[in-house]
């Protein structure tokens, strides 16, 4: 008896299988939310020199440590995805679950570093360079969050062999989530 496939995964009138398709339109909903709030916070940045003041208090070396943890994550999600490509499913699923274990590394560097700045005095409602602090790296931790959420469901696929396809959807999701931390690191940690 041949697996069932939904039809999603299999028709395709653009040449992209229509999964694939589905992660980049997201993506592409992605690049408006945090296009905007890192315009605006680039716009208030300029008008506001005095930011720069409250930008010495971000924890530079945990904000560097994070982008390494993530750059190291995307590297297991490639090998995910190479594995998936192979018909590897277990090998897959075990380069997934090294993936999370970054988000979870990166979280946790995220909760002791908020968790200091948040001792120190400096919230939200401190001043607009906060505001804007805590809500660009809050939605970039809850991206962090649900793909790995998501990425546990597909290692679990693909550890039984099933989807492996699914592997590289999340790999993209993932690589996207990493290139917003990209963005948001120099803006938020070094630029002072």
């Amino acid at each position: 008896m041949a697996a069932f496939r939904p039809i999603a995964n299999t028709r395709s009138a653009t040449g992209i299988p229509t999964a694939k398709l589905a992660v980049w339109w997201l993506l592409v909903s992605e690049i408006v939310i945090f296009g905007g709030v890192l315009a605006s916070y680039l716009m208030h940045r300029l008008g506001h020199p005095e930011w720069a003041n409250y930008a010495v208090h971000t924890q530079t070396a945990i904000g560097a440590t994070n982008t390494l943890v993530l750059l190291s994550s995307s590297l297991t999600a490639v090998l995910a995805h190479q594995a998936a490509q192979t018909g590897d499913g277990k090998k897959a699923a075990k380069f997934l679950l090294a993936t999370i274990a970054g988000a979870c590394l990166f979280l946790c560097f995220k909760a002791y570093e908020w968790h200091g700045e948040i001792e120190e005095g400096f919230v939200p409602w401190t001043n607009g360079f906060w505001a804007f602090y805590y809500t660009a790296a809050g939605i970039h931790a809850s991206h962090v969050i649900v793909g790995a959420i998501i990425m546990a469901f597909v290692a679990k696929d693909a550890y039984a062999g099933r989807d492996l396809h699914r592997v590289e959807n999340v790999g993209l999701y993932w690589h996207f989530v990493d290139l917003v931390w990209i963005f948001l690191f120099p803006l938020l940690y070094i630029a002072k």
